[in-house]
């Protein structure tokens, strides 16, 4: 269940929700993904070919899952280059299919360590001269 929170600043493209999404920023060696999550997905090997700075792409239900490359290993941090690539492969990816709305977490802040003041920032520039509306979950 989500709820609003009142932490848009004027202008911005980003809508901020309470609620949990599962994160969507992974290593290329796919390792550090849950056995639940996993098994729901059921289709590791479409990751697995995927290098730092694209975007993996399921799509379930007429919906796009979208998973970011954002670093080689589990165990390695993100860099903001990879972040802003894998935003950029998953844009291209959203105006190619008509996806209007993206919902996420506070992606590469977590474990990865990177700031979100950066991350929204970037977020906020790669899909300016879009319509896409991005929701994103803090717990």
């Amino acid at each position: 269940m989500a709820s609003s929170l009142n932490e848009d600043p004027e202008g911005s493209r980003i809508t901020y929700v309470k609620g949990d999404l599962f994160p969507s920023c992974i290593s290329e060696d796919c390792r550090r993904m849950g056995a639940g999550r996993d098994k729901l997905l059921n289709q590791r090997e479409f990751l697995e070919k995927k290098k730092s700075g694209e975007v993996a792409v399921l799509k379930r239900d007429g919906r796009y899952i979208y998973y970011l490359i954002t670093k080689k290993r589990a165990s390695h941090k993100p860099t903001y280059e990879n972040l802003q690539k894998s935003l950029e492969a998953m844009k291209s990816h959203c105006l190619k299919n008509g996806v209007t709305d993206l919902s996420m977490p506070r992606i590469g802040c977590g474990l990865d360590r990177l700031q979100w003041e950066n991350v929204s920032a970037m977020i906020e520039e790669v899909f300016e001269a879009t319509d896409i509306k991005i929701t994103v979950y803090t717990l």
